[in-house]
């Protein structure tokens, strides 16, 4: 399997890019869009997502809801055990001039405009909630790349039963499917749907979404593919609930799956239909990838 676009060889880029603030603007990491193309119809804050000198992946942040709108990556086999959490912030949301790289909290009393700028550690501690990510260590090769995801501006407030149970599944039958049947680079985006109308917050800080949406490109794929699987390229997408208490229109509740999981079902679906979904909760056209990854 060829997948050339790995992290770890982006380490020429951030330096030839030092001048450029990581936050603000994705022309530093557009390689991590198809097409160099980010979704379009969202705003946000742009961050490249940079750790240990390296752009890892991609993210539209929402600054008055201290969480992302999505993560943009490119998907590389796994290799390895998944790292310690090791939870980091994005410094330029605080201080503009900052450098860009990602910063692990320390232990003790976070910085007030830190805190003010983006989610923190505390806001999950204590919480109903789980670190959500948005772009999955398991999509990742290497151990820095694996590492890299651990940075709260890419994860959002997620319920465990959801997080450790069909979001879970999802990822890994992404993962074998990337594995198995993509032949070249595999662009994934995955986002957000917030609540249509009125927001809900963990501690009145952090935004909660109603819904978690993904969707892959992978233009160059195995045509020996199975039948079971001729709608899952080039392109994939799915939603996900967070809230079991969420009507059916868009994700049915499977009753037979098991109660703790239950009401956290994930609806797998085309590319056509997730951009529907966001246009209808949005009230905007949401494109996903440049000419639907054509």
């Amino acid at each position: 399997m060829k997948m050339t676009g790995l992290c770890t060889n982006l380490v020429l880029l951030a330096f030839i890019s030092a001048s450029v603030a990581d936050v603000g603007d994705f022309t530093p990491c557009l390689q991590f869009f198809y097409k160099s193309w980010p979704p379009k119809g969202l705003a946000g804050t742009p961050i490249c997502q940079r750790y240990n000198n390296m752009y890892q992946f991609a993210t539209l942040y929402s600054r008055p809801r201290r969480s992302a709108w999505f993560s943009a990556y490119l998907y590389s086999v796994p290799t390895g055990k998944r790292p310690k959490a090791s939870w980091k912030y994005e410094p330029q949301l605080a201080y503009p001039s900052a450098d860009g790289n990602m910063v692990p909290f320390l232990p003790g009393p976070v910085d007030m405009n830190i805190v003010e700028s983006q989610a923190v550690s505390l806001d999950y501690i204590n919480s109903t909630f789980s670190c959500g990510h948005l772009n999955p260590s398991l999509h990742h090769q290497t151990y820095q790349c694996r590492s890299a995801t651990f940075t709260l501006t890419n994860v959002v407030p997620q319920k465990r039963w959801s997080n450790d149970g069909p979001w879970e599944v999802l990822e890994l039958t992404v993962n074998k499917t990337m594995a198995t049947y993509c032949l070249g680079e595999a662009y994934i985006v995955t986002g957000i749907m917030p609540y249509q109308k009125e927001e809900h917050w963990m501690k009145n800080r952090v935004a909660v979404p109603e819904y978690l949406w993904s969707a892959y490109c992978c233009p160059n794929y195995n045509q020996s593919i199975p039948d079971r699987l001729k709608d899952a390229f080039p392109t994939f997408a799915a939603i996900g609930r967070n809230d079991p208490n969420s009507t059916e229109e868009i994700v049915p509740i499977d009753k037979t799956a098991k109660k703790e999981y239950r009401g956290y079902d994930v609806k797998q679906m085309s590319l056509d239909s997730l951009e529907m979904y966001l246009k209808d909760r949005f009230n905007t056209v949401i494109s996903v990838f440049n000419e639907q990854c054509g």
